[in-house]
């Protein structure tokens, strides 16, 4: 049984509560949170010890990371050097600069340790299928993409006190939807070019609006646009696909359903990819990969290095 440790008590953490109890072979052992009261109630809902400085943490195969964004680097790299944890998993963003994330593997290659980002959408039975399209070269060249990410947050979310600031939170790449931007980093590889414009439309320190343009190495070009201010709910997340061999379109909640389908010798494939969570079920199955380590099937360091690359040069 592999045991895990949880350090920060916010909103993500249930998500990771409901993935770790999907799974056999991996159980919560431990919860940190720097405010006690955040820290005793999950503690006392889980019924697990809790701690309320990371580096006391001792005995565990795992520590998650699901502190604010900001903070990531500093949380993982500390832990990695102060606990006996060998694998240090963390929420996106890996971090807000390159700088910083270049600096965190660096310490975690110093102390041994081995970093895990999470990026769950990649594990999307949907995208999952579409990328072994891309790499299987049913789609033949690939032209184009668009991808949409227009959602709605609301005054009271950014009443967070970390939510919005320049410091901690990065804007709406890094904090909404930095998964599709690993995500079309995971279909083509590295961004070549790349030109974008974002807007602070209620006046965070942050953008809440970004559009940008981008080409790959591969030849592919193509956009991206994202939002949080969409009127009184999430709208929509979308994304159209144009190939030499066919056009396809996804949509629906993180991208599970297939709006359009033209393939060349393909049928519209007769699957269900519904999901039910509002995050996906993409934890689920990463937490699956943490029992059977398969290390492998986590970003890798480029993934991760060329989407924070691009996040920060559209964001600041």
């Amino acid at each position: 049984m592999k045991k895990i440790a949880l350090v920060g008590c916010g909103r993500i953490m249930e998500r990771h509560v409901e993935a770790i109890g999907a799974n056999r072979g991996i159980g919560i052992a431990l919860v940190c949170d720097k405010d006690e009261s955040r820290a005793k109630a999950a503690s006392a809902k889980l019924g697990v010890p809790y701690v309320l400085d990371y580096r006391e943490i001792r005995g565990v195969d795992v520590v998650a990371v699901l502190t604010p964004s900001g903070l990531h680097p500093q949380h993982a790299a500390e832990i990695a050097e102060c606990t006996d944890a060998p694998y240090v998993l963390c929420e996106k963003p890996l971090s807000l600069t390159l700088r910083e994330a270049y600096e965190l593997f660096s310490r975690i290659d110093k102390a041994g340790k081995v970093l895990l980002p999470v990026y769950q959408n990649r594990y999307n039975p949907l995208v999952v299928y579409v990328k072994n399209m891309i790499d299987g070269g049913q789609l033949g060249r690939i032209h184009q993409f668009i991808c949409n990410v227009l959602w709605n947050r609301n005054d009271d979310y950014f009443k967070i006190d970390w939510h919005g600031t320049r410091e901690l939170d990065g804007g709406v790449l890094y904090t909404q939807a930095s998964h599709y931007v690993d995500m079309v980093h995971y279909f083509f590889g590295d961004v070549a070019d790349h030109k974008g414009i974002g807007g602070s439309l209620r006046g965070f320190e942050v953008f809440d609006s970004v559009s940008a343009a981008m080409s790959f190495h591969g030849g592919v070009v193509g956009s991206l646009n994202a939002t949080v201010c969409t009127y009184k709910k999430n709208y929509r997340t979308e994304f159209t696909l144009i190939a030499e061999k066919g056009t396809l379109r996804l949509a629906g909640t993180n991208l599970n359903t297939i709006e359009f389908w033209d393939v060349e010798g393909r049928e519209k494939p007769d699957i269900d990819f519904t999901i039910n969570h509002v995050y996906g079920k993409g934890h689920d199955t990463l937490y699956k990969y943490i029992v059977e380590e398969r290390w492998d099937m986590f970003p890798s360091r480029k993934d991760v290095l060329s989407g924070i690359r691009l996040m920060e040069m559209l964001s600041y």
